[in-house]
């Protein structure tokens, strides 16, 4: 290992080892791809980058240096097709290798890539290319993506280059493997972009990249170039465009190294995320190759707990991450029926952990899940970091790399015990938080003010400087007065026995403003009748302030989540939104009132 993040972060460790301060500092031409990726490649060229599988049966372990010869090769073969630097780059490769090969590639050419989850619709799709000017899309074969991006390419003027991806499956059929020829036939280096992909009016991405020379030139770019660009959906209106430069990448280590504990050496990483989030590159990317370490990568298409517990003892995962939803299903899956002795570490974020899970992986593996806190805006910014002793329930303390407040509307700092909104000081050397909102200095403006980037969530600071999360500022609900963050509501119904999963929103109501609601998934053997809804809200009562306690219960049979497992209250919201415009006769609710 050749402590490559050294060159480009700045540590100090207090009397117990623990980390004080972290400064990210990057030459002007710094280039993640270069720098990092080719840089290992140069030096140690056998290192494992990634280990790489899917259910179709196949599987490769990439070194540095493949990881350096395949984008070299994606880079020139998508230079020959006119992509350059700043060029707007959309990617929906759900956790095709061929990801990491491209995104690897957009760096080098310093071309800015724009992930995108396959489950966009004609709408999102057409907003996402036509906002940010797209020029080119680079998708996947697998589902119906790339049908959808005929669809709404002529309404696209922008659009110049369609590209296909042969995705080898991707989880979506891994019985039809043998007959279409994937798995086996194309384990082996020689079957890496080996499958073609046909498709009227596309380009062939595998079969174009491996007859393509892997000679590639650097190609001059900046540390302040735009390198990466999410689409963030709040509650209303269309998504917004959040631009990052390299400093993202590189504020990254922080991640990788203080929070997951990746270890470099004989490690292995799994961060369970699909490429069309952030969260990929939290877990699956930047940092972790940053840290020079190897990541596992699974192409699966739909989250089953007993698949991905089997590859952690199969692959002999050491530091694993994951959404609290997914924890929760590994403990309905019964972990002690795996062998989860490789793992070393285990970290959560993407929503507030609840203490009874977070007892419950420590009782039954005996290792501690450290909670982090970070948005598509910003990397990691809350956590508990290595070395800290985690309190349940709450997202840790703010990362060393930034100055963070609990701030009241007015820019005042709040009480301990005092809920308010999370904000980052814009210090110089802030890297990692975002560029601005593309294209919309209004947003930007009301993000990014007065010297603090506003996040928009809200928590509360004790007197040991933990924060305790409580909700986005659209998620607090405001009922006849009070503000009721939905996080501690879910945690208490979550200790009782008939409840599942949970999750609590505000509906609106004459005589409150808003009334608590909570939509619950029963566990087995439980009804959802009247007894079983007075019995929960005495519950809650008990066990919390009485005004807090839900008013509203619907049962049903799952809850709306994101593909990587993310609880999607603003589903519930919305569905509650469009049922109050029904007949009478069609909006009434499970429950009591």
């Amino acid at each position: 290992m050749r402590n490559i993040n050294l060159r480009y972060v700045d540590e100090e460790y207090d009397e117990q080892g623990l980390l004080r301060r972290f400064r990210v500092s990057l030459p002007d031409d710094f280039n993640f791809a270069y720098d990092v990726v080719d840089e290992i490649a140069a030096e140690e060229p056998q290192r494992p980058a990634m280990q790489w599988c899917n259910p179709e049966g196949e599987e490769h372990l990439f070194t540095f240096q493949d990881m350096k010869v395949w984008s070299d090769k994606t880079a020139r073969f998508l230079a020959e097709e006119g992509i350059g630097r700043g060029d707007m780059v959309m990617v929906i490769l759900r956790r095709h290798y061929q990801f990491w090969f491209t995104a690897t590639a957009l760096h080098k050419l310093g071309a800015v890539m724009v992930p995108a989850t396959f489950m966009l619709k004609e709408h999102d799709l057409s907003y996402r290319i036509q906002s940010a000017e797209v020029k080119a899309i680079i998708c996947t074969d697998c589902g119906d993506i790339a049908q959808i991006a005929d669809n709404v390419a002529p309404e696209c003027p922008s659009l110049q280059k369609k590209i296909l991806v042969a995705g080898a499956g991707g989880g979506l059929c891994p019985d039809r493997a043998e007959e279409r020829g994937w798995g086996l036939a194309l384990a082996g280096e020689a079957g890496i972009c080996a499958l073609p992909a046909q498709r009227e009016g596309w380009i062939d991405f595998n079969t174009r990249v491996h007859q393509t020379p892997a000679a590639f030139e650097r190609v001059q770019t900046r540390s302040k170039d735009p390198l990466l660009m999410y689409f963030s959906s709040g509650t209303s209106g269309n998504p917004k465009m959040v631009l990052h430069d390299s400093g993202y990448a590189a504020a990254h280590t922080l991640t990788a190294k203080h929070w997951h504990n990746v270890r470099s050496d004989g490690g292995l990483h799994f961060t369970i995320a699909d490429t069309g989030w952030g969260k990929a590159v939290w877990g699956k990317y930047y940092g972790q190759w940053m840290m020079e370490a190897c990541i596992l990568a699974y192409d699966f298409d739909r989250f089953h707990a007993d698949e991905i517990l089997s590859l952690i003892a199969r692959y002999h995962v050491t530091t694993l991450c994951c959404p609290p939803t997914m924890y929760r299903m590994f403990a309905e899956a019964d972990v002690s029926r795996f062998d989860l002795g490789s793992l070393e570490y285990c970290t959560t974020a993407g929503e507030a952990l609840n203490p009874d899970l977070f007892s419950y992986w420590k009782k039954n593996t005996g290792l501690t899940i450290f909670e982090g806190f970070g948005q598509t805006e910003t990397p990691l910014t809350i956590a508990n970091l290595t070395g800290s002793t985690p309190r349940p329930g709450s997202m840790g303390k703010p990362s060393p790399q930034y100055r963070i407040e609990v701030l009241r509307p007015d820019g005042s700092v709040c009480n301990l015990g005092e809920t308010g909104e999370i904000c980052i000081a814009m210090d110089e050397d802030a890297h990692g938080i975002m560029v601005e909102y593309y294209r919309n200095p209004d947003k930007t403006a009301e993000a990014i003010h007065d010297g603090w980037y506003h996040t928009g969530d809200t928590a509360w600071k004790d007197q040991e400087g933990y924060f305790w999360y409580v909700g986005r500022n659209d998620d607090v609900i405001k009922s006849s007065g009070y503000r009721i963050g939905p996080f501690e509501i879910e945690s208490v119904l979550l200790e009782h026995g008939a409840v599942r999963e949970v999750a609590v929103t505000g509906v609106p109501d004459e005589l409150r403003g808003f009334a608590v609601k909570a939509t619950v998934v029963l566990a087995e053997g439980f009804e959802g009748d009247d007894d079983l809804t007075r019995e929960l809200q005495t519950w809650v009562k008990r066990k919390t302030a009485p005004y807090k306690y839900p008013r509203i219960i619907d049962y049903v049979e799952e809850l709306p989540k994101t593909v990587n497992g993310k609880i999607r209250r603003v589903a519930i919201r919305k569905a509650d939104e469009e049922a109050a415009h029904l007949p009478e006769e069609h909006d009434k609710k499970d429950g009591l009132l």
